[in-house]
């Protein structure tokens, strides 16, 4: 039975999980795999594990076999290309002012192929600028116009939770994330502190989101008028963790209460109050 492995691909890139086929690998090995670009280098980093349950229906790709010297030396060439290509554009950018951001440079494992990512505002007019790395490198080029949010899944880095960025660890889809998901995990709405190394809102927003909307729907909104064992008053925030909430009296006082304490309301009278 064939297990899987994690594989980061080529020096700094994304983690992906392979199987591993026919072949019996440890932490360190480097390896060939199959990718929807054609054949990559990268390097094991995890010990093979047996495939679970819950793991996706989609089969995973595999691993194409053990890299040898001459793949190894292929990689090293490749990069130092993609250095070339990358020192080379930036120049040129810069001679042309064209109005656009040099991201990164990749080159396909067989070479047939360089992909030049950059970040611009609107349109840009890269035909001269592909003519001149054709020129100059003899080979395919493609420029490919990326968001903000690729561009941090590509370069990478360190979020304010100190881990490396989800994007680049492990996500595979950008979700959408609206500010209303952190109303309701009542975080603060300062932009510095919810926004991620792109400028956007953090993806992580959303791990929580459906367990928070699912919480509070039985509790009466912020601003909601109540009746309760303290009298009437008006709920100013949850804290869903205590199964509390505090409520404005009529008094002027803030009280923090525990949800039996809302009258009139069975479903919370209902709830352990913790």
């Amino acid at each position: 039975m064939s297990k899987i492995v994690d594989v980061q691909l080529g020096k700094y890139g994304r983690i992906r999980s392979f199987d591993t086929a026919h072949f019996v690998l440890q932490k360190g090995d480097e390896v060939l795999v199959e990718t929807e670009q054609g054949p990559a280098f990268g390097v094991v980093c995890s010990d093979p594990r047996t495939p679970r349950e819950e793991q996706p229906a989609k089969p995973l790709n595999k691993i194409y076999r053990v890299a040898n010297e001459k793949d190894r030396e292929r990689f090293e060439k490749n990069c130092e290309l993609e250095k070339k290509v990358y020192a080379f554009t930036y120049m040129k950018i810069k001679e042309r002012s064209l109005p656009m951001c040099l991201v990164a440079v990749e080159c396909l494992f067989d070479g047939s192929k360089v992909t030049v990512y950059f970040t611009a505002d609107g349109r840009v007019d890269f035909r001269e600028l592909v003519r001149d790395l054709v020129q100059r490198f003899h080979t395919r080029i493609e420029m490919r116009q990326i968001g903000v949010r690729h561009e941090a899944k590509m370069v990478g880095g360190l979020g304010a939770c100190g881990r490396q960025l989800c994007c680049t660890s492990f996500l595979t889809n950008f979700q959408p994330v609206s500010i209303r998901m952190a109303k309701e995990q009542n975080l603060s709405l300062n932009p510095p502190k919810i926004s991620g190394m792109c400028g956007r809102l953090m993806c992580c927003l959303a791990y929580e989101y459906d367990f928070y909307e699912e919480a509070k729907k039985n509790l009466p909104k912020v601003g909601k008028k109540v009746n309760t064992a303290h009298g009437k008053g008006k709920v100013v925030r949850h804290n869903i963790f205590k199964q509390k909430m505090t409520v404005q009296l009529e008094s002027g006082e803030e009280k923090e209460i525990p949800y039996s304490d809302i009258l009139g309301n069975n479903k919370l009278e209902g709830r352990d109050s913790g």
